[in-house]
This record gives structure tokens, sequence and C-alpha cells, in this order.
């Protein structure tokens, strides 16, 4: 049976003498788990620029502006909105 990555108790696979929990193993765990936050955080930016791309895109309908002249809201074509 041969294996790709050492155990935790055998010999370090870089030559180092020591056992590969103690040595290697956490600096290649790292690696992974630095992998999956930029591929988070790639996602979220991308979640985000996708929202920001659809609230310029829409219809502007549900927009509402105060005016202080008449005291209430109104939106984009100028109706009155409760």
């Amino acid at each position: 049976m041969t294996r790709t990555k050492p155990g935790r108790n055998d010999l370090c696979h870089c030559g180092s003498g020591k056992k590969y929990k103690k040595c290697c193993e956490a600096k290649e765990s790292g690696r992974n788990s630095g992998r999956l936050w930029m591929i988070l955080i790639a996602a979220a930016v991308a979640a985000g620029l996708a929202a920001g791309i659809a609230s310029f895109n829409s219809e502007s309908a549900g927009m509402r502006v105060w005016d202080p002249e008449h005291g209430h809201y109104h939106d984009a074509s100028g109706t009155a909105v409760p």
C-alpha cells in the first residue's frame, strides 16, 4: 500500500528527521485553509458586485424621496407615496 501523504507519526517527507505532525502537517493544512478563505472572500465580492449591478439595472419605482415642501415621500415619477 503506497501513501501519498505520511501518517502523523511517520517521519516527515521533507527530510528534517522530525515527525510529520511536528514539522509540515501544520504548514500544509494552513495552505488549504487559506485557499478556502480566499474562495469564500471571492464569492462574497462577486455577490456584492452582482447586487450592485442589479440595483443599477432595476427599475427605480421602489425608490422614495422625501419632499420637505409637501411633507411626504414621492416615488421616482413624482407621485406621492404614503
